[in-house]
């Protein structure tokens, strides 16, 4: 269902610490203590992760597993994580955690959402936090990033860049999350330049190399001189694809997603519309500690959870007038003067009427 996002954080959201864009980290896949069985013992609170891709995507999972360090380093908890890539394997993980003394244990996707509230159901101490999650209960929170907000702004910048009025944007699984932020960002780009064509590709994956290098290229073709992504590993495609265009002669861009990745591939990458998922998930360590934390967690960039951060290594490409527009829309959805399209993907809680 279509809706104009609300600007109101939830009330259990808890204050959001100040942004901090953390630099590109290549991380070990399951590294940070990957077997629960390993123990968490009755006195140290246990916090867990389970990502379905690996942490090294530099985007999406290596942000959650920063963000599970930053916990344990700023908390002092045990923390573990585990790669997950089955339904079967996401059931059996949350179960393993909860059997093993762990009592906040991350999923950190849509996808785990039914595992989640199964797990919910049988360890009502445990709480299970979901991100990009569509359903609320007493101990399974979703986390709603608002990254749809960051990426209007990044689309209003393709939007005043590109010279061929032809821009793409390449997913992986076409869940409401990730097509929330294409819409958001054709909407970005159509404040800027209304007549402008928007390509649109699926790849049916979120780590396809090969598979988003290919969807890149073939919006290449087809005229698009600027692309955005909304994958994990498989970002490594769009950028490599950007990157032969331009060395063939092209003048071409990428956005970054879910992360700042401006660091990730410089010669090509304009910008990146990113969560600040380290801190996010930090405050809600902090909410579940105190007895406080209570779903859905609404965030967005009211309070810095997601901004759009330019390249400081492409200073100039992004005209100051249009940077100025991007800052006077930030200011503006802030202050609740302009709705950004989403997809709202939230069910209502018992008893509650669904919205329209």
């Amino acid at each position: 269902m279509m809706k104009h996002s609300s600007r109101t954080r939830s009330p259990h959201a808890g204050p959001v610490l100040p942004l901090i864009l953390f630099p590109v980290v290549w991380l070990a896949a399951a590294a940070c203590g990957s077997d629960p069985d390993a123990g968490a013992d009755a006195d140290t609170p246990a916090v867990a992760l389970l990502t379905a891709g690996p942490v090294s995507d530099a985007g999406w999972y290596a942000g959650a597993y920063e963000g599970l360090q930053l916990i344990g380093d700023s908390l002092g908890f045990r923390v573990s994580h585990q790669q997950t890539r089955t339904p079967a394997e996401f059931d059996e993980a949350f179960i393993s955690y909860a059997e093993s003394g762990y009592g906040l244990i991350f999923g950190h996707g849509f996808e785990y959402q039914d595992a989640a509230s199964r797990a919910g159901d049988m360890y009502p101490d445990v709480t299970f936090v979901v991100s990009s999650g569509s359903r609320s209960s007493s101990n399974v929170v979703p986390i709603i990033f608002g990254l749809h907000e960051a990426s209007y702004l990044a689309g209003m910048a393709a939007g005043s860049v590109t010279q061929s009025g032809t821009v793409g944007m390449v997913g992986g699984v076409e869940i409401p999350s990730a097509k929330g932020t294409f819409i958001a960002f054709e909407a970005g780009v159509k404040a800027v330049m209304p007549d402008a064509v928007v390509l649109e590709t699926f790849i049916g994956s979120w780590d396809d190399v090969s598979a988003a290098k290919e969807a890149a290229a073939a919006q290449l073709r087809q005229g698009a001189d600027v692309l955005i992504h909304n994958v994990d590993a498989a970002s490594f495609g769009v950028f490599q694809a950007v990157r032969e265009a331009r060395e063939g002669g092209r003048t071409a861009w990428a956005f970054g997603m879910n992360r700042d990745q401006n660091d990730v591939a410089p010669d090509v990458i304009l910008g990146s519309a990113a969560i600040n998922i380290p801190t996010i998930f930090l405050q809600t360590a902090l909410d579940w500690q105190a007895g406080t934390l209570a779903g859905p967690t609404i965030t967005g960039l009211v309070g810095g959870s997601v901004e759009f951060v330019p390249s400081p290594a492409h200073e100039g490409v992004i005209p100051a007038d249009a940077l100025a527009r991007i800052d006077e829309a930030r200011a503006a959805i802030i202050a609740g003067t302009l709705d950004v399209p989403a997809i709202d993907f939230l069910e209502p809680a018992a008893g509650e009427t669904p919205s329209s």
